[in-house]
Order: structure tokens, then sequence, then C-alpha cells
């Protein structure tokens, strides 16, 4: 297997062999856990673009990466912010990128999506009311639902500033539930994910903030399929798991202990929503399956190397997730460059890159490691690293 020279974090330069990839276990669905990858955009890196400014999406590869997770039985979450929603990706974008997926999963059989609706053409400010988040939330859900799809119901930067009190975000989510046509995914995400999203629910406290949330799915059940909350705290998701009224899913958006709230406990388990399975699909699938044989010694053996991944992944600034995600895909070849849409190749060091390399070998995720090197090598030239 090939060697490769990587900094240490102690300003050394080692010697670091790659293992072979893992043979995961065939995915063969259906699994007992829904499971969504929050799926990432392809950048075209030969447009002509201010990186900063304009958003140019190679649609054939990014399409492309969405039947690769469909072929492994997971289904895709869309237009989520790993595809950096309101990150980059705006409004206009995303639609289209939800049309285009909508007309591929068609051609899949047994594909399950479900795409993101929130307020993000919507800026946040002094001037922005409640009835106004109401109008873009409406405005968002309409054409998700007119386009064929499922919503998950994404958290609004504009009614975290817009809302005086827990009662604005149960007249607004109240509002949009009794109006959707089908179930929606209703999404937490967390300030570390997005800080203008600190006191989301009405409060900085999250046990305090649950309380509202809990209010709202259990007074509208019946248009509520699941809950992703993203709080990277497994002890908050178990605590409203089990508060949540039967029937209603969990959906754990938890990067860094996903792998025993999917297995769950002698009161319950979670599904999954998660960013982290879109560089990870393999596992994932690999690991499910064993979860379907009721083997659960092969399913922490599987996920168990994926964990400290994650972690590095997503580490604060957790916002910067997303460098990670496409960082992968280049090294596993599902695209030709390391270019991202906003320019957020440049939001993470080498030295960080450097140990997720070493991570993914120690997971088995580098499928084709002689090129994963021959990419490594090429970004550590362009830092002057020789």
């Amino acid at each position: 297997m090939p060697t490769i020279n990587l900094p240490n974090g102690e300003g050394r330069i080692e010697a670091f062999a790659t293992s072979a990839p893992r043979d995961f276990p065939r995915a063969t669905p259906p699994f007992p856990r829904v499971a969504l990858a929050a799926a990432h955009v392809v950048a075209d890196p030969l447009a002509e673009q201010d990186p900063w400014l304009d958003v140019k999406i190679d649609w054939d590869r990014t399409i492309a990466y969405r039947r690769y997770l469909w072929s492994l039985g997971l289904g895709v979450a869309e237009a989520m912010d790993t595809a950096q929603r309101g990150m980059g990706l705006d409004w206009a974008g995303a639609q289209q990128l939800i049309r285009r997926s909508l007309d591929a999963m068609k051609e899949v059989p047994g594909a399950v999506m479900a795409s993101g609706a929130g307020t993000d053409h919507l800026t946040p400010g002094p001037d922005v009311t409640v009835d106004d988040v109401i109008r873009a939330y409406e405005e968002q859900c309409e054409a998700v639902e007119a386009m064929g799809g499922r919503i998950i119901l994404m958290a609004s930067r504009a009614l975290a500033k817009a809302a005086k009190s827990p009662a604005d975000y149960e007249r607004v989510y109240g509002r949009i539930l009794s109006q959707v046509r089908q179930p929606v995914i209703i999404h937490w995400l967390g300030e570390m994910f997005d800080p203008a999203l600190e006191g989301y629910w009405g409060n900085h406290d999250h046990m305090a903030a649950m309380e509202t949330a809990l209010a709202v799915i259990h007074a509208h059940a019946e248009k509520v399929d699941g809950v992703k909350i993203s709080l990277l705290d497994d002890k908050k998701e178990i605590a409203m798991r089990r508060r949540l009224p039967r029937g209603v899913r969990m959906y754990t958006g938890d990067d860094f202990n996903y792998a025993e709230l999917i297995a769950g406990d002698e009161h319950g388990h979670s599904d999954a929503l998660l960013g982290i399975f879109d560089p990870i699909a393999p596992a994932v699938g690999g690991a499910l399956a064993a979860l379907s044989r009721n083997d659960l010694s092969t399913f922490h053996d599987i996920l168990a190397p994926t964990v400290p991944l994650s972690r590095h992944i997503f580490k604060a600034p957790t916002r910067f997730y997303k460098t990670g995600v496409v960082f992968m895909a280049w090294l596993n070849g599902h695209q030709d460059h390391f270019v991202m849409v906003g320019g957020q190749q440049s939001t993470r060091s080498i030295q960080h890159f450097s140990e997720l390399f070493r991570l993914a070998d120690k997971a088995g995720l580098l499928r084709d490691p002689d090129l994963a090197v021959a990419r490594m090598r090429t970004l550590l030239t362009v830092h002057g690293v020789a």
C-alpha cells in the first residue's frame, strides 16, 4: 500500500502508510432504520465566477453523487446545509437542485428523498415580522410540494431574529403544519452549526426550548413524520425522543454519537438524517445491513472507526464541516477537483486535512488508496508542504 508524508500537527512531517480499503457488507434494503444522507453539491471549477459571490454548480456530478447514495440503499436529504444552503446556495439554486434530484429519483426504484423548505430568501432584519416569516415558509413549502417533494421544515434565521417569545414559534409552526399536504420532518439546527440560530424556539436553554418544540409536535402530530435535532448532545436527543408522540420519529442529527443513538436502547431508537452519511455512505449501508440481521457486533464494528472521523470533520467551528465532506468526495474520486461553492475549501488547515486523511484510512473509507495519496500530495504541494 502507498505511503505519504503528512504534517503531524507538531511542526514535523511523518510518513504514513495507508491500509487496504474495507470491504463492507452489501447494502440490502429495506433497513430497520430510516437513513437519509444530507448530500453535498459539486461546484463547477471551470465557470467564470467570483467564488465568494457566485454559485456555479456542476449538475452532472452533483446528481451522480445522489445516484451513488441511492445505490447504497440510503435516502437523500436534499438542499440542506450540507449542500451549503444559506451558506452559498440560495433559494433559486436550491429549487433547481430539488427539481433535478426529484427527476433523477424517478429513475431509481425504491429511492427516497426529502427536501429542505425554509425562509432563506428572506433576509433577517429589524423590519421583518413574524407574518413575513410565515409567508416565506409558505412560499418554499408550496414550491417543494408543487414539484412532488416531501418537506424537511428547516430552521429559520429570520424567525430566530423576529420572534419575541416561544408563542411566536408556536404560531409560525402551527400555521405551516396546518397547511402541508404530507407529514414533514422538523429540523432543529443548533447554534454550533449556525450561530444565527442561537435561542431557537424562544429560549437559549436547550431543555426549555425543547418544551416549545414538543408542544408544537404534540399539537400537530398527524403532520409530523419526525424531528431532527442537531445539538451534538446525545442526552438531549434521548430525552426528547422518549417524549415524542407515538408514530413520530426521532431523526438523529448528532454527528458525534450517531452509532449508539441509531442502535437505540430498551426505550427506543433514532432514525437518521446526517451530513456525515455523505462521506461514510459505504460504511452506513454495510452497518445497516448488519443491523437488519440483528448483528449489533458487526454494526458497531463498522461504525466505531467512523466516529473519530466524524468528530474531526465536525469539530469547532462546526459550520465548516462541509469542507471535510467535499474533501472526502474528492479523495475518493467522486469529483475531479477540490473546489467548493463560496470558496469554502479554504476554511480548514492542511493539518486538519492531514488528520482527516489518516482517520478516513483507519475507517477503511479510502476506496482507492493510490488515488487518494496522489490527490493528497497535490494538496500538500499547494500548501508548500513537500
